[in-house]
C-alpha cells in the first residue's frame, strides 16, 4: 500500500494541472447535480415493519385524508382576552389557510370551543326536553288506556245486541213469517246497532290516531335519548380538552396537509405563516412543523469553529498557504461528498441531519487528514528533501496511515447499516462516503496542489533557517541530540515518568464523568428543545402553558371496526374505544375522529399530559397498546398506535436495542484492526479500553447537559430533556473511527522508535514527541469543528456537536496522550508481544511506511532522483 500511495503521490505531483482539472470536472458535475435534482429531507423517523409504520400506511391506502402531515398555530392576546373583532379576523385569516393549495382541513379555535362550551347547555336543555316529553307522554297513556277501554266495552255491547237480534229473527223464521216481514220487523233495532259501529269505527279510529302518535313520540324519545347518551359520551371524551384558553387569551388552530409536513413547498409554509400573523394586535406562533428550516446546513455557530481551525493551522504552520491547503481539501471534499448527498435527496429518503454529518465529520477529518501530510511534507523539506520526492514519500508514508485511519472511520460508519434502521443506515452511508472522498482529496488533489504551493507553505524566515542548519557539519547528530532533550521535557516525559498517576487520573477522571451516562434515556426531541427565542419554542410554550404540553403531542389511535356496523352502531363502537383509551393512566382526553366511508377504519386522538419527548409520554404509548387486548375482547375492535409520537417513542426502542450489537461489532473490530496495523495483543486491548473510557465520559457528559441540564445556560439547553435517541450509536461509530486515527498516528511514531532499536521506555517517550505536535493541533482542529455545531441553526445536531468536540477531546488528550503512553510504559516490551503463530498469520501493512523509506530509497538513487532523508 505504501509504495503504490508513493506512486499515486508522485503521478499526482507531475500531471498536477490534469489532477486538478479532474477534480474541478467532479466538484462542477456533483454541484450541478445537487442543484438539479436535490429534493425535501425530513425529520420524521420511521421503521418499515413498526406498528406505527403499518398503521400510516393503512391510513394511506384506506383513509388518505387522515394519513397528511399536521401542524398548529398557536394565537396569543397579550393583553386581554380576544375582541369580537379579533376573533372574527382569526377566523376569516384560517378560513384563508384552509383555501391554500395542499391544506386538507383547518380546526376553527373559536367555532371548536363554542361546540364544546355549548355542549352542557345543550345536553341539559336535552334532558329537559326529554323529561317534558316523557311527561306529556305519561299523561297522555291514562286517556289513551280509558278510551280503549270505552271503545272495548262499546264493541261488547254491539256484538251482544247483535247476537239478541241474530236470534229474535231466527225465532220469527222458525214461526213460518216471511224474511220480508222479518227484516221491517227487525229494521228499527238493525239500524240503532249499524249506527252503533259507525260511532265504535270513528272512535277506533281516533284512538288508532292517538295511538300512533304516541308510539312515534316514544320512538323520538328513545332517539332522543340515544342521541343524547352519545352527546354526553362525547362530552366526557373531550374533558380537559380546550382549543381556547380559560383566560381567553390563547388559541390553538390545527392545519392538516394532505402531505407529510418534512413535504411542505417553502411557499406554502410562508404562506401559512404570512396570513396567520396577519391579524392585528394577535401574536401567531406556527409549531416547529411550520417553521423548521432545513434546507440550510452551515450556520454562523459553524463558521466560527472552521475559524478556529483556520487560526490553528496558521500557529502551527505559519504561513497561509500551508494553512489553507487543510481547510481548502477540506471544503472540497465536503462540496463533493455533501453535495452528492443531497443530489440523491430527491430518490433517497434522508433526514437533515445526514447532510449535516456530513458536513461536520468531511471538515473535520479533511482538515486533519491534509495536515499530517503537510506537516509531514513540510518537514521534509526543511530537512532538505526535494519537493517532488518529499510530496510522493508523505503520501507513501504519512498518507498510508490516514488513508487507514480513513478507513476506520468509513467502516465504523458503514457498519451502521447493521442495526437495520433505514434512515439510520442512509446516515452512515453518506457520512462514511463523505469521509471516503476526504481521503482520496488528501492523496490525489492535495499532492497536485502541493506541486503548485512549492516551498510557499514555508515562511522565508523558516526556509532561511533550515538552510543555514543543514550547511552546518555534524547537523544530523546535534538534531539527534536536541530532539532527545525535547523527548525528554514536556508532558509525554512526565507521563512515562509518573505512569502510574497518569494511569489513575486518567481512569478516574474518566470514570466520574460517565456516571451520569447509566441515566441515559432516548427520544427524538420536541419543540421544547429548540431555543426560547424560536417561535417554534415560543409555540410549544404557549401549548404547554394554556392548553397542556399533551396538545404539542397527540398521540393517534387507529381502530379496525367490525363489519355489519350501521352509523350509530359506529358511533357507539367509538365512545366504546374511546371510554377505554382514556383509562389508561397519563390521557388527558381520547377524542374520535375521522371513520372510512366503508365504516371499517376509525381514528382516534388521544392527549397526553405532557409534551412528546417525556417519560411518562412514552409510559402512555406502552400503555395503550397493552390495553389493545381489553378493548379487543370488549368491543371487537382491534388498535394500533401511529403519529409522530408514537413513531418517535418506536425509533428510540428501536435505537436502544440496536446499541449494544453495535457496539459489540465496533469494539471488535476496533481490535482486529489495531491488531492487523501494530502486530501486538496488548496495544489493540489498550486501545479499545481507552476507547470506551472516552466514550462513557461523552455519554456521561451529554446526559449530565442535555437531559439534567447542567450548565444549561452555556450550552443554550432551555429545555432539558431526553437525549437525541440515534446520537449515542452515532457517537459510537464516529468517535471510534476518529480514535483510531489518534491512536495509529501516535502509537506508529512509538513503533517505528521501537522497531529500530529504541529501547520500550524511550520508545515511548520519542514516539511521543515526534507525534505530539500535530495530533494536538489536529485533536484542537477537530474539536473546534465539532465544537462550532453545539450552537447549531438545528438543534438535533447540537448534542452530537457537543458529544463529539468532548469525546475526541477526551480521547485525544486523555486517553491517547495520557493513558496509552503511561500504560505502555508500564508494559515495556511486553507491549509488542505477539505469539509466533499469528505472527506468522497476520500481514505485516507497514502503516508508518518504514519499509518505503528503507528500500525505496536505493531504488530512487538509481534512476537519479534524490534520496530521501529518513525521519
Amino acid at each position: 500500500m505504501a509504495s503504490l500511495l508513493y506512486r499515486l503521490g508522485r503521478f499526482a505531483y507531475d500531471r498536477r494541472w490534469l489532477v486538478l482539472a479532474a477534480w474541478l470536472v467532479i466538484v462542477a458535475a456533483v454541484g450541478g447535480s445537487a442543484a438539479a435534482f436535490h429534493g425535501s429531507m425530513t425529520n420524521n423517523f420511521q421503521i418499515p415493519g413498526t406498528e406505527t409504520q403499518r398503521m400510516l400506511d393503512k391510513l394511506k391506502a384506506e383513509l388518505p385524508s387522515a394519513a397528511g402531515g399536521s401542524a398548529t398555530v398557536v394565537f396569543t392576546s397579550p393583553d386581554a382576552a380576544f375582541t369580537d373583532s379579533q376573533k372574527r379576523d382569526l377566523s376569516a385569516a384560517l378560513a384563508k389557510i384552509k383555501g391554500l393549495d395542499g391544506v386538507q382541513n383547518v380546526t376553527d379555535p373559536f367555532t371548536t370551543q363554542a361546540q364544546l362550551d355549548g355542549a352542557a347547555a345543550k345536553i341539559a336543555d336535552g334532558k329537559a326536553q326529554i323529561q317534558a316529553n316523557e311527561a306529556k307522554l305519561a299523561a297522555g297513556a291514562p286517556q289513551l288506556e280509558a278510551a280503549k277501554a270505552k271503545l272495548d266495552a262499546t264493541r261488547a255491547q254491539l256484538d251482544a245486541g247483535q247476537a239478541q237480534l241474530d236470534a229474535q229473527k231466527k225465532a220469527l223464521a222458525a214461526q213460518g213469517l216471511p224474511a220480508a216481514a222479518i227484516a221491517q220487523a227487525t229494521a228499527s233495532a238493525q239500524a240503532q246497532l249499524n249506527a252503533g259501529r259507525q260511532q265504535l269505527a270513528a272512535g277506533q279510529a281516533q284512538y288508532d290516531a292517538g295511538k300512533k302518535q304516541a308510539d312515534e313520540g316514544a320512538a323520538k324519545l328513545a332517539d332522543a335519548k340515544a342521541q343524547l347518551a352519545l352527546a354526553q359520551r362525547q362530552a366526557t371524551a373531550a374533558e380537559g380538552l380546550r382549543f381556547v384558553s380559560s383566560d381567553g387569551k390563547a388559541a390553538i388552530a390545527s392545519i392538516q396537509f394532505t402531505k407529510s409536513t418534512d413535504a411542505l413547498t417553502p411557499a406554502l409554509r410562508q404562506d401559512v405563516q404570512s396570513i396567520a400573523s396577519s391579524v392585528a394586535g394577535v401574536n401567531a406562533y406556527p409549531s416547529k412543523e411550520l417553521t423548521q428550516d432545513i434546507s440550510q446546513i452551515f450556520g454562523t455557530s459553524e463558521g466560527i469553529g472552521v475559524a478556529v481551525a483556520a487560526i490553528v493551522l496558521f500557529v502551527m504552520l505559519g504561513t497561509f498557504v500551508a494553512a489553507g491547503l487543510p481547510l481548502l481539501m477540506a471544503l472540497i471534499g465536503v462540496a463533493v461528498g455533501v453535495g452528492g448527498t443531497f443530489a440523491l435527496t430527491s430518490v433517497v429518503s434522508m433526514s437533515s441531519v445526514t447532510p449535516m454529518l456530513g458536513l461536520m465529520l468531511g471538515l473535520a477529518v479533511g482538515i486533519d487528514y491534509s495536515l499530517f501530510i503537510v506537516n509531514r511534507h513540510r518537514t521534509q523539506l526543511l530537512g532538505g528533501m526535494d519537493p517532488r520526492e518529499s510530496v510522493a514519500l508523505s503520501i507513501g508514508t504519512s498518507g498510508n496511515a490516514v488513508v487507514f485511519a480513513g478507513l476506520t472511520v468509513v467502516i465504523a460508519l458503514a457498519a451502521l447499516v447493521v442495526p437495520g434502521l433505514p434512515f439510520l443506515a442512509v446516515m452512515g452511508l453518506a457520512a462514511a462516503a463523505t469521509v471516503a472522498v476526504a481521503v482520496l482529496v488528501a492523496v490525489t488533489l492535495l499532492p497536485a496542489v502541493l506541486g503548485f504551493a512549492g516551498r510557499r507553505i514555508i515562511s522565508r524566515r523558516r526556509w532561511a533557517k533550515a538552510l543555514a542548519e543543514n550547511a552546518k557539519a555534524g547537523h544530523a547528530e546535534e538534531e539527534a541530540r536536541t530532539d532527545l532533550e525535547k523527548a525528554n521535557r514536556g508532558w509525554g516525559a512526565w507521563v512515562t515518568r509518573h505512569p502510574w498517576v497518569s494511569v489513575l487520573g486518567a481512569v478516574v477522571l474518566l470514570a466520574v464523568l460517565a456516571v451520569p451516562a447509566a441515566q441515559l434515556r432516548l427520544a427524538l426531541p420536541d419543540g421544547g428543545s429548540e431555543p426560547v427565542d424560536s417561535t417554534a419554542f415560543k409555540a410549544y410554550d404557549a401549548t404547554g402553558k394554556y392548553f397542556g404540553e399533551g396538545m404539542t403531542g397527540p398521540i393517534i389511535v387507529v381502530g379496525d371496526l367490525p363489519p355489519g356496523l350501521d352509523a350509530s352502531a359506529v358511533q357507539a363502537k367509538e365512545y366504546d374505544v374511546a371510554d377505554q383509551l382514556r383509562s389508561v393512566p397519563g390521557v388527558v382526553a381520547a377524542v374520535p375522529g375521522t371513520v372510512s366511508p366503508d365504516r371499517r377504519i376509525a381514528v382516534f386522538q388521544v392527549i397526553p399530559k405532557e409534551g412528546p419527548a417525556s417519560a411518562s409520554t412514552v409510559q402512555v404509548v406502552h400503555d395503550l397498546r397493552a390495553k389493545g387486548a381489553d378493548i379487543q375482547a370488549s368491543t371487537g375492535v382491534t388498535i394500533g398506535l401511529t403519529g409522530q409520537t408514537a413513531a418517535n417513542v418506536d425509533v428510540s426502542s428501536k435505537l436502544a436495542d440496536a446499541l449494544p450489537p453495535y457496539l459489540t461489532i465496533v469494539v471488535g473490530l476496533s481490535f482486529i484492526l489495531l491488531l492487523l496495523v501494530f502486530r501486538s495483543l496488548l496495544v489493540p486491548l489498550l486501545a479499545t479500553g481507552g476507547f470506551l473510557l472516552s466514550l462513557g465520559a461523552a455519554f456521561g457528559a451529554v446526559v449530565a447537559v442535555y437531559q439534567w441540564g447542567w450548565l444549561g445556560p452555556v450550552f443554550d439547553v432551555t429545555h432539558p430533556g431526553a437525549v437525541l435517541s440515534f446520537m449515542p450509536i452515532l457517537l459510537i461509530g464516529i468517535l471510534f473511527g476518529l480514535a483510531m486515527d489518534y491512536q495509529v498516528f501516535i502509537t506508529s511514531g512509538i513503533r517505528e522508535s521501537y522497531a529500530h532499536g529504541v529501547e520500550a521506555h524511550l520508545a515511548v517517550r520519542t514516539g511521543f514527541h515526534h507525534a505530539a505536535r500535530v495530533i494536538t493541533a489536529a485533536a484542537i482542529i477537530m474539536v473546534s469543528v465539532f465544537a462550532g455545531f453545539i450552537f447549531s441553526h438545528l438543534t438535533m445536531v447540537r448534542p452530537l456537536g457537543f458529544g463529539l468536540a468532548l469525546g475526541v477531546l477526551l480521547d485525544a488528550f486523555v486517553v491517547r496522550m495520557t493513558l496509552v503512553p503511561a500504560v505502555m510504559r508500564l508494559l515495556g516490551t511486553a507491549a509488542w508481544w505477539l505469539p509466533r503463530w499469528l505472527a506468522r498469520i497476520l500481514p505485516d501493512l507497514d502503516i508508518e511506511g518504514a519499509k518505503l523509506e528503507r528500500v525505496a530509497a536505493p531504488e530512487r538513487s538509481d534512476e537519479g532522483e534524490p534520496e530521501p532523508v529518513a525521519r
